[in-house]
């Protein structure tokens, strides 16, 4: 390929490293490229994710995606909404990050040994749910900004602790500051949470071409849509707040040779913060299947709640 490929991102420190890191892969297979950077409207407000909607982060980059202005867009894949944009292909998802949730904290203290009223910042409804079902009595505040503000807020005093992905931490270099990271039992993550999300125009074969073969890690693809398809379908019956992980995992065909499965687990919190939980294991070639029909257990089980409001999981 001989012409400069421009990567679209977001101007935040979290997004430039992530697409630095997908620019150096690229480099490193003997691509030019250069780091076009795009504001989007997530980054131009300070009001909670909800209050702006689904895409902010991303809807920006897309549109200079499709209109020719960047020839690839890197996002946060759980930034993403689950509609496809038929304007674009996904030609990569990169080998996956820890998506596990990490909290910060003063003193060095893990979750369980905050005392109770302690301040615990997310902007995260699904971090808060998780938080409050744990039942520590924490005091769980809204927050928004990037890792450097939030962070600082403990740092400050202002918060006893913050909960954040440890992925981005981890992009960013800040990874002693973790003092736990947290056990999915505890907190399941957001729906592709870790994964980055490769994008170029659907007509631009050789680009989609170049991505796949340089970027693209099948399991973490497979965990991935597994996920997004569980939260799709849950979308369609429920606006809670859900988490989701899947794993690649070994287990035993019929014949007794070992194969490649994906083990999924997900949560979804009721409106009276009770959680949901169910999971299932199917196969790899299968993940979207899979996603869905976890999605229809937990929209079965939300049923079963309402209907008896005594009925917990």
């Amino acid at each position: 390929m001989n012409r400069t490929l421009r990567i679209g991102t977001r101007g935040s420190a979290l997004a430039l490293a992530q697409t630095g890191h997908v620019a150096d892969q690229l480099r490193a297979a003997g691509a030019r490229v250069e780091i076009v950077t795009v504001s989007t409207p997530g980054d131009r407000s300070n009001a909670p994710i909800a209050e702006i909607g689904v895409g902010v982060f991303t809807s920006a980059l897309r549109d200079a995606l499709a209109n020719g202005e960047v020839d690839i867009a890197v996002h946060s894949y759980k930034d993403l909404p689950t509609a496809p944009d038929p304007r674009l292909s996904l030609a990569a998802v990169p080998l996956r990050e820890d998506p596990r949730d990490a909290l910060v904290a003063r003193d060095g203290l893990t979750l369980g040994e905050l005392p109770a009223g302690a301040k615990v910042g997310t902007g995260s409804p699904r971090r808060a749910a998780q938080l409050e079902a744990l039942g520590l009595g924490l005091d769980v505040v809204g927050l928004r900004g990037n890792v450097d503000t939030r962070i600082r807020k403990v740092r400050d005093g202002e918060l006893d602790a913050v909960v954040l992905a440890r992925a981005g931490i981890a992009r960013l270099g800040r990874t002693p500051e973790i003092t736990e990271t947290l056990d999915p039992i505890q907190m399941l993550p957001a729906p592709a949470q870790g994964a980055l999300a490769v994008e170029c125009r659907v007509d631009d074969v050789d680009t989609e071409h170049l991505l796949q073969s340089t970027l693209d890690d099948s399991a973490s693809r497979a965990a991935v849509a597994a996920e997004r398809a569980m939260l799709a379908a849950l979308e369609a019956g429920c606006s809670a707040p859900v988490g989701a992980l899947a794993d690649v995992v070994e287990d035993l065909s019929d014949d007794g040779t070992v194969v490649l499965r994906l083990s999924l687990r997900g949560v979804v919190a009721t409106e009276d913060g009770d959680l949901l939980r169910a999971s299932a294991t199917g196969d790899l070639t299968a993940a979207e299947e899979l996603g869905r029909a976890l999605a229809a257990e937990l929209l079965d089980l939300s049923g079963h709640a309402a209907a008896s409001p005594a009925g917990r999981s």
